[in-house]
């Protein structure tokens, strides 16, 4: 959003087994991030955040 929160938080491509619901949980608890700017003015931006998972030293794979 133009005030740095975040809105329409979604996974993409889901892993079950909690994993997602823990990446949204996070993800919601971050600060107010920085807002892109055209023009000088805020604006809203669309970003994808890769999220990968380590468990035990295996990544975790995709489904």
């Amino acid at each position: 959003e133009r005030d740095g929160s975040l809105s329409d938080i979604r996974i993409l491509r889901g892993l079950g087994y909690g994993l997602d619901d823990e990446v949204l949980r996070v993800i919601r608890l971050m600060p107010r991030w920085t807002p892109g700017k055209q023009r000088g003015k805020p604006v809203r931006v669309q970003f994808n955040l890769p999220v990968k998972f380590i468990l035990n030293g295996n990544l975790v794979p995709e489904k």
